[in-house]
């Protein structure tokens, strides 16, 4: 599947779940080479968005232990 359909398919399903899970750090910080890079190998728009959640996770896994903390 063409790079730049998977890219796409992951800024809209990050558009679309802005609040939830670190999609906000995506849209607001990654660039379609960042994006890129933590999809590769996905042969599917499926495929792609799982594996940016995948590394989503502890981006947004930390905010919630800093948010808990007091710290933010």
């Amino acid at each position: 599947m063409n790079e730049q359909v998977l890219i796409a398919a992951v800024r809209n399903h990050a558009l679309a779940n802005y609040n939830s899970n670190g999609w906000d750090y995506l849209v607001e910080c990654w660039e379609d080479g960042d994006i890129l890079e933590v999809i590769e190998g996905a042969t599917s728009e499926k495929q792609a968005i799982a594996k940016a959640k995948k590394a989503l996770a502890p981006l947004d896994e930390r905010r919630r232990e800093v948010r808990s903390s007091g710290e933010w």
